[in-house]
């Protein structure tokens, strides 16, 4: 058995003993009647003085943790008692456990504390009463009754996973006509891969309102933070299970991780009441429903779902409703796409087409001859500083305007030798300069594998492949994820910059004396280039 060292013996003995009783015991930190494992929740140590009627110390710990817990909260209520009382030592301590009677009576026998025995401690066990109350009292995340189906059918969205081809501004309607609820507009989170879930929106102007006060002022945390909570809206979000890594640099993808890794988060957001993580009962019926019909939606008209072109659809279902709900036993409910809305929100965010100015020409072919094959290649970001030091220091600068907004312009660095960074520069000039900048998917039908492929559009239309990059990249996938959001934040601007320095001390990090050419351009989502994915063909040699 652990006992105290002769030290810290003579140091609690110096404390004044002081006639009182004290009661101490271990419990688990739950109530009889919650839907819960108490052993996840701990067990609470507590310390009282029976003679004063004071909590002298208190820990919350782990159920594993071994009896000198017991004692290390015994001594903080000795040496540092909690307020009102003073630093003591008791004549008589009394547990109703008889295993932690033994063992104290064998850690604290230098102690002059007699160790006791009692069926009932009245004064911990008014204590606990009262937490056991509290506890009750609480109201759980979820009703106990549609807890577990909620989880189900949030998982089978998890692996339906409509983040891969539906982008936020693409809504959904779900009429559902009961529960004082009418139309709710389901907005998709997840295809930038930074968090993952869905909105369901009231109604369709606190979507919109939503929207122009995000773009309105992106830098301030305050204003984003005010529009958040201005929000009308019940959200399904995916986390995961295990928070320690939430704040890790080098933190997976969230779609990577195994089904038992993720964990459902429901809740409701209103000006009125702000985010709150609870659903009762009626909305849990509505996020219910409007999660089953979604889920059918999305399995009905996948194919069409992935198309370029946001199509026109409708589907009305019955969704059954859980027994426990006695009045009603399904719900009719049409689910819609709304391509007229999702354009609107996509002028909001400046990333219509024709404002762009950019044209979609009948697809010819793709160059692959102008970015030599040894360059060096990076997606990054270069701060507004630098980008001002960068347009006066360059030989070549295609300008636009750009309002700074986020930590950078997103731009595409490609470094060669000093010749053929020329010979690069003088035919994107010849094409009248460079147009956008775009990320395309492309495939191998031989050997199955699927790319992402980087290409460069200029002003004549014509199509350049600069770089080829594995779906299945980490490091890229990684760099995609930065380069959307960078390119959101700037509505859509980017930049190309072409250096010298290859084969110098500057190779994979070239300093601003060797940048040459910087073309600042746009950004393109596959939709917009409107190609579709590109298929290598082989290439026949004839003799």
């Amino acid at each position: 058995m652990t006992s105290f060292n002769r030290s810290t013996s003579r140091r609690l003995k110096k404390l004044t003993q002081i006639p009182s009783v004290w009661e101490g015991d271990r419990r688990p930190l739950s109530s009889p009647n919650q839907f819960s494992d108490s052993e996840a929740k701990g067990e609470c140590i507590l310390w009282v003085d029976y003679s004063q009627g004071v909590v002298r110390g208190m820990d919350i710990v782990a159920s594993d943790i071994g009896p000198e817990a017991i004692v290390r909260t015994l001594m903080q209520a000795m040496e540092h008692p909690q307020s009102p009382a003073r630093p003591a030592r008791p004549q008589r301590i009394v547990v109703k456990d008889r295993e932690i009677q033994f063992y104290l009576r064998g850690v604290l026998q230098d102690l002059d504390i007699a160790i006791d025995y009692a069926p009932e401690l009245p004064l911990i066990d008014e204590l606990f009463r009262g937490f056991a109350d509290i506890l009750d009292s609480q109201t759980p995340d979820l009703p106990p009754q549609y807890a577990q189906i909620l989880r189900e059918k949030a998982f089978a969205i998890w692996q339906a996973a409509p983040w891969e081809f539906l982008e936020e501004q693409q809504i959904l309607s779900i009429e559902i006509n009961k529960w004082d609820v009418g139309t709710l507009y389901a907005s998709v989170m997840g295809m930038l891969g930074m968090e993952y879930g869905i909105l369901f929106y009231r109604s369709e102007e606190s979507l919109k309102q939503f929207r122009a006060a995000v773009l309105t002022d992106q830098e301030s945390t305050e204003h984003l933070e005010e529009a958040f909570l201005k929000q009308d809206c019940l959200f399904l979000t995916f986390e995961s299970a295990d928070e320690t890594d939430e704040d890790e640099d080098e933190e997976d993808d969230l779609a990577d991780l195994p089904l038992s890794e993720i964990d459902p988060t429901f809740g409701n957001i209103h000006p009125l009441e702000g985010l709150r993580s609870v659903l009762y009962d009626e909305e849990a019926l509505v996020i219910l429903v409007a999660i089953e019909s979604l889920s059918r939606f999305i399995r009905d008209h996948r194919r069409q779902l992935h198309e370029d072109i946001f199509p026109t659809l409708g589907r009305r279902y019955r969704i059954s409703l859980p027994q426990s709900e006695e009045s009603t036993k399904s719900v009719p409910v049409t689910v819609s796409t709304m391509p007229q809305l999702a354009a609107e929100l996509e002028e909001m965010a400046g990333f219509d087409i024709d404002d762009q100015e950019i044209d979609n020409p009948d697809f010819q072919s793709l160059q692959d001859d102008l970015i030599p094959e040894d360059a060096f290649l990076s997606l990054g970001v270069v701060s507004w500083e630098m980008l001002e030091s960068l347009r006066k220091g360059v030989s070549y600068h295609q300008a636009s305007e750009i309002k700074p907004v986020g930590d950078g312009l997103p731009v595409i660095l490609i470094q060669t030798s000093r010749p053929k960074a020329k010979t690069v520069i003088e035919r994107i000039e010849a094409t009248g300069g460079l147009r956008a900048i775009c990320f395309n998917p492309g495939a191998d039908p031989f050997d199955g594998d699927r790319y992402d492929l980087g290409l460069l559009q200029t002003q004549n239309g014509e199509l350049f492949l600069f770089g080829e990059f594995l779906d299945e990249d980490p490091t890229h996938v990684e760099a995609r994820k930065k380069w959307n959001q960078r390119c959101k934040n700037t509505k859509g601007y980017c930049g190309l910059i072409i250096a010298k320095g290859l084969t110098g001390a500057s190779r994979g990090n070239p300093q601003l004396r060797d940048m040459m050419a910087l073309f600042e351009a746009r950004s393109l989502s596959p939709k917009d280039l409107g190609i579709g994915t590109l298929q290598l063909m082989p290439q026949l040699k004839f003799e």
